[in-house]
């Protein structure tokens, strides 16, 4: 998963979905280390932003969907 963040050039905490369920449930805050927002994220996918487009060595968030384009 670390290579997917290095393609977007961003860190985990960046693309963090503070109001979905499980942040809430974990009690994360955003301020957690980038390795265990990375497992958080593996365990539960929807803590992540997305749709994410990967073309090669680069990747995008698709929000607003148009993004994907850039691609």
């Amino acid at each position: 998963m670390r290579g997917l963040f290095r393609k977007l050039g961003r860190e985990p905490r960046e693309l963090l979905r503070r109001n979905d369920k499980a942040f809430r449930a974990a009690g994360l805050t955003g301020d957690e280390s980038a390795d265990t927002l990375l497992e958080l994220m593996a365990e539960h996918p929807t803590l992540l932003q997305r749709p994410i487009g990967v073309a090669g060595e680069r990747a995008v968030v698709g929000r607003p969907v148009e993004r994907l384009l850039e691609l």
